[in-house]
């Protein structure tokens, strides 16, 4: 083939293409505008922020333990004779109650000869009482006045004197620890107990210190919180006896009802800070605690883990907010004509739920709820309802 004619072909080709390709822009389709274009506000909820005075609920954990916890030891040996049938583990007994009995008789045996001798040693006081009377009168014929006061003292037997009343103190001493050996085979509650621990019953040897059960005192148990020291300023302790601290909602959500629980008061600080937390230590007191009141709600188990709620003194003039809302270094969002206000606040205090303001908000601003991807002082924002009225404008304005 010539190169003119091949020249020809590709002229042709070309031309065709550039009318093909020309054709295609000139039907090509054009976009309408049907509205003007807008660009769109971030869509959050909000709510108000509540101010006035409250009471903080701080939250803490802790071990249901006895305030009076014994071990009972025998003070005397010998052999159990007695057992009372409330002392098992578990059994309830009341203050002075007989828990088990050592057999008396070598005691009363013991406390019969002290007794002996003591009324032994008072005959010899008699006894050497009249010869102080025979002694005196003799001193008083023969006359007396060239002898020394030592001479005179051994004259009328003084020292003799002295021995026997020092035999009747020893005597009396001994018949005193006889009566007391005796009573210590009678052991006793010291309080109202419940029985933790039973070593012994009726046949056991004892001997003294050995031990016979474990005692904890059912009118009142406690329960060790630790909180930041720095709370405690919002916390209130009893002043005296017949006073009570701060109220305290005791809870065991592993084995109570939902919205069961008991309730128990502030009763004092522990004067050391935990070694491992740092935490100052608080105990709480409750009241009952196996619930013999059947008011007083579910009885409570020593070494339970239980959560309490302790109730702080009212704050006033705070504004609060659900802790959840407050952001990064103390700072929240608020929905201010439509835009967004990043303000920071000033926290005085956060329980297990709100965040209480002091400076910062004043009350009813409505802050936003919604985590934002984009964070920026003055972008737009919206609300479910301004958009509702958006629309209904809209819409009147179509008709």
């Amino acid at each position: 083939m010539s190169t003119k004619k091949i020249i020809f072909i590709s002229v042709g080709i070309l031309v065709l293409a550039v009318v093909i390709t020309s054709f295609i822009f000139l039907t090509e389709p054009t976009a309408q505008s049907e509205g003007a274009s807008k660009e769109m506000a971030m869509l959050v909820q909000v709510t108000r922020a509540e101010a006035g005075n409250f009471s903080p609920t701080l939250v803490a954990t802790g071990t249901v333990e006895p305030v009076n916890d014994v071990i009972i030891s025998a003070r005397v040996g010998g052999e159990v004779i007695r057992r009372a049938t409330g002392f098992v583990p578990g059994g309830a007994v009341k203050k002075g109650e007989i828990l088990l009995q050592i057999d008396p008789a070598d005691y009363r045996n013991n406390l019969e000869l002290r007794r002996s001798e003591l009324l032994q040693a008072q005959t010899e006081l008699a006894v050497e009482m009249g010869r102080q009377e025979v002694a005196q009168q003799d001193l008083e014929l023969v006359g007396g006045q060239t002898l020394t006061e030592e001479e005179k003292s051994l004259v009328l037997r003084q020292p003799q004197l002295n021995a026997v009343k020092a035999r009747i103190k020893a005597a009396q001493a001994s018949v005193a620890q006889a009566q007391l050996d005796l009573s210590r085979t009678t052991i006793r509650a010291p309080f109202d107990a419940q029985i933790i621990t039973q070593n012994v019953t009726t046949g056991s040897q004892v001997a003294v210190g050995d031990d016979l059960g474990r005692l904890v005192g059912t009118h009142t148990y406690r329960v060790i919180l630790s909180l930041p020291v720095s709370r405690l300023q919002w916390l209130r302790f009893p002043d005296a006896e017949e006073d009570t601290g701060s109220p305290v909602r005791i809870r065991n959500s592993s084995a109570w009802p939902q919205g069961v629980y008991r309730t128990g008061y502030l009763n004092s600080k522990v004067g050391a800070l935990d070694n491992q937390t740092r935490q100052a230590r608080i105990l709480v007191e409750v009241p009952d605690p196996l619930a013999k009141d059947t008011a007083s709600g579910p009885e409570l188990i020593i070494g339970t883990f239980v959560e309490a709620q302790v109730q702080a003194n009212e704050i006033e003039n705070v504004v609060r907010l659900n802790r959840d809302h407050l952001r990064n270094n103390n700072t929240v969002w608020v929905m201010q004509d439509g835009k967004l206000n990043i303000l920071e606040v000033e926290v005085l205090l956060t329980d297990h739920q709100y965040a209480y303001i002091s400076k910062g908000l004043t009350g009813g601003e409505s802050i936003v709820t919604t985590n934002l991807s984009t964070v920026a002082e003055g972008i737009a924002l919206r609300t479910e309802t301004d958009s509702v009225e958006q629309e209904a404008s809209e819409a009147t304005e179509d008709q």
